[in-house]
């Protein structure tokens, strides 16, 4: 028998909360409301478990993003606190599927790899290939298999931009796909955030909550 390609868990707190955003990874596709259509994963099985996760990394909306109408985009600041809750979900999917993931995500063309025991040993790796989510970061352990995420390697400070509608949407129905929370609860979860709090995409969060 082939032996089993070792798991990993992908943990994320953007868009991909939401599962049926999230398979177009794996299976290939176009999210709703995206520009963007996916190739998907060489192995296009989708994903055997998933769960919800805390990051202690700031969530927060920057750049303005082509797939999602010039929109920002969701991302974490990687100098950790653990007085920070960033609500995330994890997907165990293999070692190949998270390095398939990453190169849709970076945009990368060709030959790709990561090492992955590299990020464990260093606990993140910056790709330094000037993409979004060039920094790869090691989260720890979940039933035996690692958990990686991914980010800028900066804070984006002066390039803080309010998510488009359709994007903040998507957030919205993964939180409530994952965690099962109120209306009140997701409102007062993302109506602090940078690229929220002051924008006028503060005055909407109750409607896009509530529809």
């Amino acid at each position: 028998m082939p032996q089993e390609e070792p798991k990993v868990w992908y943990a994320c707190y953007g868009s991909n909360l939401l599962k049926e955003r999230f398979n177009c990874y794996i299976g290939g596709g176009r999210p709703a409301n995206a520009k963007r259509v996916y190739p998907g994963c060489t192995n296009k099985t989708l994903p055997e478990k998933s769960k919800g996760i805390t990051i202690n990394g700031e969530l927060y909306f920057a750049k303005s993003s082509k797939t999602w109408s010039g929109g920002g985009a969701g991302f974490i600041k990687s100098d950790f606190d653990k007085n920070i809750k960033t609500l995330g979900r994890m997907y165990l999917i293999t070692q190949q599927q998270f390095v398939d993931l990453v190169q849709q995500e970076i945009k990368f063309e060709g030959d790709f790899d990561i090492d992955l025991q590299h990020v464990i040993k260093n606990r993140s790796l910056d790709m330094k290939n000037n993409s979004w989510y060039g920094k790869i970061i090691y989260l720890g352990e979940d039933e035996d298999s690692p958990i990686f995420t991914f980010t800028n390697e900066d804070y984006l400070k002066d390039e803080i931009n309010s998510p488009h509608e359709f994007y903040l949407k998507i957030i919205i129905d993964g939180l409530k796909e994952t965690y099962q929370m109120s209306e009140a609860e997701i409102e007062s979860y993302l109506k602090t955030k940078e690229g929220i709090k002051g924008f006028p995409i503060e005055a909407k969060l109750p409607q896009l909550i509530k529809n």
